[in-house]
């Protein structure tokens, strides 16, 4: 069984501990892709048009031939639509209710109805995850994605001190320290202004994703590393293939607690 290196923040003896049967785990890009995609479908808001948009006037259709030629609206040399009912008589109306009118309701509309999740099969899910925290380990996969100093070794495993680290300085620090920052530093520079639409519905720029730290329960470097650009923080309950795989490319830049990886080995 491989083991792993625990980091000592104050540079002290280091001491290994053997991974858990999870980081054995085949690479598997094709699940984590199905489990990516299953959970960002699953978490959309359904979104609809207003129902009565466009059709809440007086417009009406008559179409009785019977009736006096200025209450119908039908064989009178106009089209036979639906007219607003504001003018001295029908037939002088606007023409409303319909789609090709103006103002009027749009012909197929998203409708909060629409079933937009995609189930998947929850052993699929769970291989999907356990294939995702094995690239952690996966140098070749982390440094295609990541500024991997040469010298970390992975996973990158802290002593339990990390976690209960309250200011963001000391994390940035700390990163130093293990040579972890520059992927910080790298992803401060990729922030750019998102194009098109979404800027005016609250997503203004596109971030870099920068290193995930797992914890075996919330803890207080939650505030403290949250500040740091691309940066994310999860416990461990809350793991999953978005986090680790993000866009669907696996091999996240990943800190672990030791914590996390004993809580790991007895799932």
């Amino acid at each position: 069984m491989k083991a792993a290196r625990v980091l000592a923040l104050d540079g002290g003896t280091e001491k290994e501990i053997p991974l858990p049967k999870v980081f054995a785990t085949p690479y598997h890009p094709d699940l984590i892709k199905r489990a990516v995609l299953s959970a960002q479908a699953n978490a959309k808001q359904p979104k609809g048009s207003y129902r009565p948009a466009g059709r809440d006037n007086t417009a009406r259709y008559q179409g009785s031939r019977y009736m006096p030629q200025g209450e119908r609206n039908i064989n009178v040399g106009h089209a036979r639509l639906p007219r607003l009912k504001n003018r001295r008589n029908l037939m002088q109306g606007r023409v409303a209710r319909v789609a090709q009118s103006v103002g009027g309701p749009k012909a197929h509309p998203p409708k909060a109805e629409k079933k937009t999740g995609e189930k998947i099969n929850k052993k699929e899910r769970r291989a999907a995850l356990d294939s995702a925290i094995a690239t952690t380990a996966n140098r070749e996969l982390v440094s295609k994605r990541h500024v991997l100093n040469e010298k970390i070794s992975l996973p990158v495993v802290f002593e339990d001190k990390f976690s209960e680290i309250a200011r963001t300085k000391d994390v940035v620090l700390v990163l130093k320290k293990f040579g972890l920052n520059a992927d910080v530093e790298s992803a401060k520079g990729k922030r750019k202004a998102r194009a098109g639409k979404g800027k005016r519905r609250g997503r203004t720029t596109k971030k870099k994703k920068s290193i995930l730290i797992v914890t075996e329960k919330p803890a207080k470097v939650y505030k403290a590393a949250r500040n740091l650009e691309g940066v994310e923080i999860v416990a461990l309950d809350s793991l999953n293939a978005v986090l680790l795989a993000p866009g669907c490319q696996a091999g996240r830049l990943t800190i672990w607690t030791e914590k996390a990886i004993h809580a790991l080995s007895k799932r």
